[in-house]
Parts: structure tokens; sequence; C-alpha cells
């Protein structure tokens, strides 16, 4: 491996525009170039930034949230839609690599919801469109779940690059097989989850699954997580105000970034809104490996053996990346000034 020149990655911890895409992506712009400022080549934002998670399934019942349902399935947006062209744009201005979340409506019918990570490179083109596998629990009632095709590796020249959102970083195979590409830069995606059990620590488990990727993989965590907004909050109590304790709850949401010995680098971010930063350098990825290496020679192939099934399902074509989202567009999203 010739490992690229140390570099800046950055870990977005902030809350949507609730269900506002338009808005959403003009705070992701914005926030992009907050971060090309402080130098960063990897900008990772939350699970479905745009436009945001759909709480209302875990505080009211499935008949009560069909309204929300609605609202947030119109407020989705597509992979290659206004929305995400304005992202790319930025990206493509300040010449850095975004994996970003966003609630992607099907193009075929009407009332499918991926819940989908995006990764953008700095040339401004969509590389990866990963539909997450297994939505969790109560995500059910909203997401469908994707397939084997989107576990992919990107060979890109801030290293191999690869991501999974939320509960999928516990999945032990779904790991593995970005790993066994090579992984060495992964961007872990989160929502605040104060709906989780009372007696659930949601920012130590982000931080333990991210962790455990790092260490043995030997790789770079970039954990994203969003936050929760006022506007959020309130829009939650008012549907269900005894969710009131659960939404006002510290220690939802976890962000930062972990080196390959599964440490933490630089200052993570617990609740509240900002931007962890640290430098990723892939040289220091090697020297673990001497002693475990779990896609290679601490592996028994003669023993174990792993298969994934990378057919696309489904009606539609299948992604086809590169695509140049920058090509012959007016760009629908400026870029607001720098934030003080």
């Amino acid at each position: 491996m010739t490992a690229p020149e140390p570099y800046l990655a950055a870990a977005v911890q902030a809350a949507p525009v609730f269900l506002d895409a338009q808005a959403t992506a003009a705070k992701a712009v914005g926030l992009i170039g907050d971060a090309a400022r402080r130098g960063a080549r990897l900008i990772a934002f939350p699970e479905v930034f745009v436009p945001g998670y759909p709480y209302w399934n875990w505080i009211t019942s499935p008949l009560d949230g069909g309204e929300w349902f609605q609202r947030l399935h119109d407020a989705s947006v597509s992979a290659t839609g206004p929305e995400v062209r304005a992202i790319a744009g930025a990206a493509k201005r300040h010449g850095a690599y975004v994996v970003i979340g966003i609630n992607e409506r099907s193009p075929i019918g009407a009332g499918t919801i991926f819940n989908t990570l995006l990764t953008i490179d700095d040339r401004g083109r969509l590389i990866g469109r990963h539909r997450k596998l297994v939505p969790t629990w109560a995500e059910k009632l909203t997401w469908t779940g994707g397939d084997g095709s989107s576990l992919v590796v990107h060979e890109t020249d801030i290293g191999p690059l690869g991501a999974l959102a939320c509960g999928e970083n516990t999945n032990t195979l779904a790991r593995f097989a970005l790993l066994e590409q090579g992984e060495l830069v992964h961007v872990a995606a989160y929502v605040s989850l104060p709906t989780a059990p009372l007696d659930y620590d949601m920012a130590a488990a982000i931080q333990t699954r991210s962790a455990a990727h790092a260490f043995e993989g030997k790789l770079y965590n970039i954990t994203a997580c969003s936050a929760l907004s006022p506007e959020i909050i309130d829009q939650m109590v008012a549907l269900a105000p005894e969710s009131k304790a659960m939404f006002e709850r510290e220690r939802a949401a976890w962000s930062g970034i972990i080196g390959p010995d599964g440490a933490v680098i630089g200052e993570p971010l617990i609740d509240d809104e900002g931007m962890a930063c640290a430098e990723i350098d892939l040289a220091r990825c090697v020297q673990p490996t001497q002693m475990h290496n779990i896609t290679g020679h601490y592996n028994r192939f003669d023993v174990f053996s792993f298969a994934v099934d990378r057919r696309p399902k489904g009606p539609e074509a299948p992604f086809a990346g590169p695509v140049d989202l920058t090509v012959s567009i007016e760009e629908s999203v400026p870029e607001p000034e720098a934030s003080p």
C-alpha cells in the first residue's frame, strides 16, 4: 500500500432543518465550506441528514404516524436530485470528499423510502449509494432494506473508503464485507436517538461500535451523528407529550474520529452541534496488522469462508457510478457566508 499524504477529516454533528430538504441541503453546503476552511478533505455527515429521522415511529402508533410518514415521503429526495447536486457542487468547489445520509425516495412508484448513504468525491461525482440493509426495529415502519450490491469500498486518493449506517456498524458480516475489500477509511453515520431504552447509553454504544471496527480492521473510523434541535423536540413532544423526558435525555449522540488502535483522536462531541476533526495518516494502519490482520495472515481461509450476494434486487436499474452531478446545472442552493 502506498499511503496518501496525511489529511484532515471532519465528522459533522448537526441537526437537519427538520423535514425541509432544500434548507437542510443549504445547511450541509455551509458546513462543507466550514470544514473545508479548516482543511478537511473528507467530511462525514449523519444518517438521513436530509431531511431528518422518523422519531414518531418510536413514540406513537403506526396509524397515528401515517401523516408523518407522508410528510417524510414528500420531503425525501433523489440521489441525483437538486439538493444532492448542490451538496456535490460544494464538494467540488472545496475539493473534498463528502459522505452524507439522505432519505431517498424510490424512483419507481410511490411510498418506498430508503435510508441511503451517498459518497461524493472531490470532483462532485456520486461514486457510492449505499442503502441500509436492515432498518432497525421501529424504522421498519418507514424504510425498506437495501441489497448487497452497495457493500462497496471505493478506491480514492484519500484511501479505500467505505460507509455503513447506524446499526449496520453492529453487523459483523456487513463490516467484514467492507474489510475484505481493503477498507482503511470508514464512515459510520448515526442519528441521535434518545428514544432508546432508558438503561442504554447511546453515546457509549456508538463509541464502542466505532472503536471495535477501527481496532479489528486497523483502520480510521470517522463517526458522524445527528443532533437534536429544539424544533425536532418541540414537534415530537407536541405529538406525544409523554415523550418529553425522553427527548431531554443526555448522551443521545456521539461523534468523533478513532484511529487504527481503537483510540479516539482529538475531541469527540456528545449531544451538541459541532465538528470533530483529526488527521488521517494511513501509514499508521500498517504496523498494527503485523499482529492481527483478519483479512490477511491472521485468517484461516482454509477453515472459514465468506460470501456476499452482490446482485442488485428490485425493479430499478442498478446504480452505475460515478455520476457527475455538477455538469450543466445551476446549483439550487447557494453557499452561505462563513460561520463566525
